[in-house]
């Protein structure tokens, strides 16, 4: 990206870092404070501001874009293997403003204030529910250092701890009995509480015209749904091509190429969003699993039985999971619906 004037930020909570560039030459690399940062953005005439992706991120490129200027966030991997030197505040917005001039660089949509408390609202329902995976694997663990094993899933232990709690037999020693039991209690409120948050979040994401879009997709529902729609944009313009944002999830094999030769591998689980490629792939697998015990009734649903049978399970659904992806970015960007399979034709 060639820009004549560049303001490359480091942000933080109070502190924050701006180098100026002219023509990718360095001008001026000062600490400002948040008022003197803002004070100075107000008054420089119209350039491209240029800051990585971190908390706050999102709110300074809306910031600055409502002053005029031109946002651009930067992924910290990418970042950081331009900067040269020890990591402090200055050389990391020199670092940021030298990313920028990389011809193949890929930026980060800033998100409007809509997308991020969606956002919000997910993070807070994926706490709640590690809370309550935490609580229930304390109460099992303790109770099995008496020898008292718990079948797996809610139910099992629903049905277990109260006869657990009262029965007098066991080797549970009174004051742990009343722990156990005020940790059970704490266990019941996080369900009933993530219960109340995914009645709210799935209301909400089918008035929401792009997420109640994107559930007619197989294997879609509502947590798919709005990380799909957070990822691509309200019209898919955070990637140039479905592919691209398959890539991003992380549901295309890795690629070596060396002296022409390509060599393609599986699809890696460090790279990509490894929850919303999980998610996927599990959407995908249970529409595979209804398809395995009938006759495919589509065109969409032939190839799935074929690359089945073929490549085998657990590949058939990354490839649904690939397709997925690249369905969404092309039903998000030119603002179209699902358009069913073809049926197959008897003969």
């Amino acid at each position: 990206m060639k820009h004549d004037t560049v303001i490359a930020l480091d942000l933080a909570k109070y502190s924050f870092q701006a180098c100026t560039l002219k023509n990718n030459k360095t001008q001026r690399n000062r600490a400002y404070t948040r008022a003197q940062l803002t004070a100075m953005l107000s008054k420089h005439p119209a350039c491209v501001v240029a800051m990585e992706a971190c908390g706050s991120a999102h709110y300074w490129a809306r910031t600055v874009e409502a002053m005029g200027h031109k946002p651009v966030i930067i992924a910290p991997k990418v970042v950081a293997g331009f900067r040269v030197g020890h990591k402090t505040d200055h050389n990391d917005a020199e670092a940021v403003g030298a990313a920028l001039s990389h011809p193949g660089l890929k930026t980060v949509t800033p998100k409007s204030t809509e997308q991020q408390g969606l956002q919000g609202g997910e993070r807070i329902r994926e706490h709640i529910q590690d809370q309550r995976t935490a609580t229930s694997n304390l109460i099992r663990a303790l109770i099995f250092e008496f020898g008292i094993t718990i079948t797996k899933g809610f139910a099992g232990l629903r049905a277990a701890i109260p006869l657990i709690l009262e029965d007098a037999e066991n080797e549970i020693p009174m004051p742990l009995r009343y722990e156990l039991s005020e940790l059970w209690q704490a266990y019941l409120l996080l369900t009933q509480r993530l219960q109340e948050l995914e009645a709210r979040r799935d209301k909400l994401i089918k008035q929401h015209p792009s997420c109640a879009k994107l559930m007619k997709l197989e294997g879609v529902g509502p947590v798919n749904a709005l990380h799909l729609y957070l990822m691509l944009g309200t019209n898919g313009g955070n990637f140039a091509s479905g592919r691209e944002a398959a890539a991003c999830v992380g549901v295309t094999p890795k690629q070596f190429s060396t002296g022409g030769k390509v060599v393609m591998g599986g699809i890696g689980k460090r790279h990509g969003k490894r929850q919303q490629r999980s998610n996927l792939i599990q959407g995908a697998r249970s529409v595979l699993q209804k398809l395995q015990n009938r006759e495919p009734v589509n065109q969409k649903e032939a190839w799935l039985k074929a690359m089945m049978q073929r490549r085998g399970f657990g590949i058939a659904s990354v490839g649904l999971a690939n397709k997925t992806v690249r369905t969404a970015w092309a039903m998000l960007h030119h603002g179209e619906e699902y358009s069913q399979p073809t049926l197959l034709v008897s003969a």
